[in-house]
């Protein structure tokens, strides 16, 4: 038994919930849950120790029951009504002329409440529409504005690695990307390549930059020059996993060096400096 639950939505939504009934649920079983002012129902995601570890001393909501043949015939029907209610919005977004994408709709589970998520380059006053809309379902109506990354995550997908797209498994924050940090990796900047499905840059850019960082720290600098028997080159690229630089020349000749023959000629010209500045 567990006494917390991570559960799933629809869109990717988690949310960890107190199982205080001791109710011997596993990955995949359907739940409802205690929700704002009413019920919701959704998957089981993780359960587990590690849980209670991440919400130590934190207020949760509660596991309420297991769903029967009707709560999961409900489910269904709310999956109909949502796919209307989108044509629905669409069409008074465009009545009431607002410049902003629908994305998805969400029930909840008892009906209570109806979720609208929307892109927007800007802020979009939208009273007059969630007037319209709660005017036609009478129930609460909640207009949630979300950027194209959360999207991507709504709707799940497969990036060009193949697997699952991280947003959608495990990654629970958005981290600020930058082309910095393809720079810092020695990627080539190409927008197609360095892009995910979400049109932003890959979340992923993220994960080796640390490690990047640290072993460029053994290499010297990108176009700095170094002097060899050829002549005076510039460092052109760095293979951190090789150990090796790939040196140009001012003739258009490349070479490619070992780490260590670099750190020798560097120490080499450093000498001979001192020599003739003594």
């Amino acid at each position: 038994m567990y006494d917390n639950i991570e559960v799933v939505f629809k869109g990717e939504r988690k949310q960890i919930y107190a199982n205080p009934q001791q109710f011997p649920f596993k990955v995949g079983d359907y739940v409802i849950v205690e929700a704002d002012k009413g019920e919701d129902l959704g998957e089981v995601n993780q359960v587990g120790a590690l849980l209670s570890m991440k919400t130590k001393d934190q207020s949760l909501k509660s596991i309420l029951r297991k769903p029967d043949k009707e709560d999961l015939l409900k489910l269904q029907e709310n999956r109909e009504k949502e796919k209307k209610a989108f044509k629905v919005c669409k069409e008074k977004i465009e009545k009431h002329g607002l410049i902003m994408k629908l994305v998805d709709v969400e029930y909840q589970f008892d009906g209570n409440k109806i979720t609208f998520y929307f892109t927007a380059e800007r802020r979009v006053d939208f009273r007059d529409l969630v007037k319209d809309l709660a005017a036609q379902y009478k129930v609460r109506i909640e207009l949630r504005q979300i950027g194209v990354r959360d999207e991507a995550r709504r709707f799940g997908g497969y990036g060009i690695c193949g697997r699952k797209l991280c947003c959608t498994s495990f990654l629970k924050e958005f981290e600020p990307i930058t082309t910095q940090c393809a720079r810092e990796q020695n990627l080539p900047l190409n927008p197609q390549k360095l892009s995910g499905v979400c049109g932003r840059l890959l979340c992923c850019l993220n994960y080796e930059r640390e490690f990047y960082l640290e072993a460029s720290l053994k290499f010297p600098p990108l176009e700095s020059e170094i002097k060899t028997q050829k002549g005076t080159a510039i460092v052109d690229k760095i293979d951190v996993f090789k150990d090796e630089v790939v040196l140009k020349y001012e003739n258009e000749e490349y070479e490619k060096l070992p780490l260590e023959e670099i750190k020798r000629l560097l120490e080499t010209y450093r000498s001979e400096s001192e020599v003739q500045v003594n």
